[in-house]
């Protein structure tokens, strides 16, 4: 999988304000932005330059904007906008967030010494963000980076034999939502009222069961990969290599499948006609993607953009106070719900 534009190495014809640009790694993928000149606001200056920095997005994959005027969570999301006026809520979530801003959140609230792995945002979902947002407004003293990994990179290094498994039959995921295993769906689905879950459920093609008291399980079946809406590039594009039992350690993993079942565990990935994928398989995913990481510290004010299709990105565990904040855009609505 090749695009002519993936050899680009820096803008030359940036207006309204000087800056400094350079591709991180020798792909390249994702490129450095860095302001020249001091007081460069970064909303205004990617309004003048909309048209040229959507393509190197979708050229690179990747962009960091450093040493721009940017002091606050509202800030930043002025300088979203910019990229895309329309910023969107949080639903079926994963992970909890806080909204800071509007349509601002925290990054995935997950302890500070556990590996977030590389994943595209939302693909387990039926529609997902084409493009996210990250914001330096804590960045950790020590470790807490977002790697990110293009997916050009990685997908042409999967086995064409197992790329076509997981095209043909599609990824489900079963999740269990409980206060006491994993997110509750109140919060999940952002609502305390089950109808508009059964709603959404339906709409979505999402099988739901009611468990107990307050507990709620789902299975949806959903792509492996997907096609740039831009480009046409096709793209690894699932949610398996990170919810598979497989990932979690060992010991976890067998205690919550002697006491719930390969079913009754938080979240579990099978293929699409509900047969187990390979433990290999799921491994060799997230090694490519390990493979393919390009990796930079957080500075203090950093506002890193990701083309979902075409980057995934990651959290390295961190020590001391860190706070990232994210927002998306651009809603790509699946038309391949099984």
């Amino acid at each position: 999988m090749t695009d002519d534009r993936s050899d680009r190495t820096g803008a030359v014809d940036f207006v309204e304000g000087r800056v400094a640009t350079a591709p991180v790694d020798p792909e390249p993928f994702l490129l450095k932005i860095e302001a020249a000149e001091p007081g460069l606001r970064l909303d205004r200056w990617i309004s003048a330059n909309h048209a040229r920095l959507t393509d190197e997005l979708e050229g690179h994959g990747a962009l960091l904007f450093r040493g721009f005027a940017l002091d606050s969570p509202e800030d930043f999301g002025a300088a979203a906008r910019a990229f895309s006026p329309e910023l969107l809520d949080y639903l079926e979530r994963a992970a909890p967030r806080t909204e800071i801003a509007d349509k601002v959140f925290t990054s995935t609230e997950l302890s500070e010494d556990q590996w977030i792995a590389f994943h595209h945002e939302m693909s387990y979902s039926h529609n997902w963000p084409g493009r996210l947002y990250f914001y330096g407004d804590r960045p950790s003293k020590t470790g807490g980076a977002t790697p990110v990994a293009s997916e050009r990179a990685v997908y042409a290094k999967i086995p064409a034999e197992l790329r076509e498994r997981f095209r043909r039959h599609g990824v489900s995921y079963v999740r269990n939502y409980s206060p006491d295993l994993d997110i509750p769906w109140q919060v999940v689905f952002q609502t305390e009222d089950r109808a508009e879950v059964e709603a959404y459920c339906r709409d979505s093609r999402t099988e739901f069961e009611w468990i107990g008291r307050d507990g709620l399980r789902t299975r949806a079946v959903r792509q492996a990969v997907s096609r740039h809406p831009s480009t046409g590039e096709t793209v690894w594009f699932n949610h398996a290599h990170l919810w598979h039992i497989s990932t979690l350690p060992a010991e976890v993993a067998e205690y919550l499948l002697d006491e719930y079942g390969p079913e009754g565990v938080p979240r579990n990935a099978f293929y699409g006609d509900g047969s187990p994928i390979e433990d290999d398989a799921v491994e060799l995913i997230g090694e490519l993607y390990k493979e393919a990481a390009v990796s930079l510290p957080w500075e203090r004010g950093d506002v890193l953009v990701v083309d979902n299709f075409l980057a995934t990105h990651a959290r390295e565990p961190f020590h001391g106070d860190r706070r990232i904040l994210v927002a998306m855009s651009d809603l790509h609505v699946n038309q391949d719900i099984r």
